[in-house]
């Protein structure tokens, strides 16, 4: 009698959840609406003092923009388009050069950097000339392939590509010489095969660094789209951009750059959801596990 008094004295709380995990949800959540509180009060700080100081005459708008003139500058582009087609057919440019890049850039990124961070031969062959090709300023770049392949898709992709390379690249070459010595010894021990090693053991260690490298890479494939295309295009956002520039519209300009912002802050979601798939085996860190 007195053991099923002790049990049902026993609170359960949130399911079977314990006070301190109540308290810890509770914390996560007021520090999220913090954060929140703290986007959104810049965000009305900013936009609201822009407004004002060119509405008083303190910032001039003909050099700076206004924010009201930008948003009815974004409507009349999504609605009228622009002069080199629909608005979306330039989005959607802009975007196919971009995704194009990422995905060749990021993919021989990872494997160039899997194979020479395995590679002491290759690294030290291989690493002048990467270090060279890496210092050539990447406007120079985007000349050299506008004459090489027009004004076409091709150079903007292939622009798009390099910048994503080299950042894709010097992560996953990190990321495989910090792959922990003991553990490769162990599994050569056991017979593994150089493939079963490297599928298993490296490319799981440096994902991490590659997951990393992927968050920064896409905004630079976003940029070496829209270098090509200030460059020299047909149709693209980096066109719209020029022409506004050309036209002294710095409201265009501002309009064209906030849907450019809006494409990133998706692209960035997206390769959040990716890593959180990827490295879901992977213990979450002290960093993480406080915001837990």
């Amino acid at each position: 009698m007195s053991t099923t008094s002790t049990v049902s004295a026993v609170p359960v709380a949130d399911g079977g959840k314990g006070p301190a995990a109540s308290a810890a949800q509770r914390a996560a959540r007021r520090r999220v609406a913090r954060v929140w509180a703290g986007r959104v009060g810049l965000a009305v700080f900013v936009i609201g003092g822009w407004q004002a100081f060119t509405t008083w005459g303190i910032v001039d708008p003909f050099f700076f923009g206004q924010p009201s003139g930008i948003w009815q500058r974004l409507i009349d582009l999504f609605q009228h388009g622009t002069q080199f087609g629909s608005f979306y057919s330039n989005i959607w440019t802009t975007l196919q050069e971009a995704l194009v890049g990422f995905a060749v850039g990021s993919l021989t990124g990872i494997v160039f950097g899997v194979a020479l961070g395995q590679s002491r031969y290759l690294s030290d062959v291989l690493g002048p000339y990467i270090k060279m090709v890496n210092a050539i300023p990447r406007i120079v770049l985007g000349s050299i392939f506008i004459v090489a392949f027009g004004i076409g898709v091709t150079p903007k992709i292939l622009l798009a590509a390099v910048l994503v390379f080299f950042i894709v690249f010097f992560n996953a070459f990190q990321g495989v010489r910090e792959v922990d010595p003991n553990v490769l010894a162990n599994v050569r021990v056991l017979g593994a095969s150089r493939m079963q090693i490297t599928r298993h053991v490296i490319v799981p260690s440096a994902l991490t660094w590659i997951i990393a490298s992927l968050h920064s890479a896409f905004g630079f494939a976003i940029v070496g789209a829209l270098v090509g295309e200030v460059l020299g295009a047909q149709s693209g956002l980096g066109l719209v951009i020029k022409t506004a520039q050309n036209n002294f519209d710095p409201n265009g300009v501002f309009a064209t750059m906030l849907v450019i912002a809006v494409i990133v802050l998706g692209a960035e979601w997206l390769i959040g959801k990716l890593e959180h798939r990827l490295l879901a085996w992977r213990p979450p860190a002290p960093s993480e596990a406080n915001a837990l």
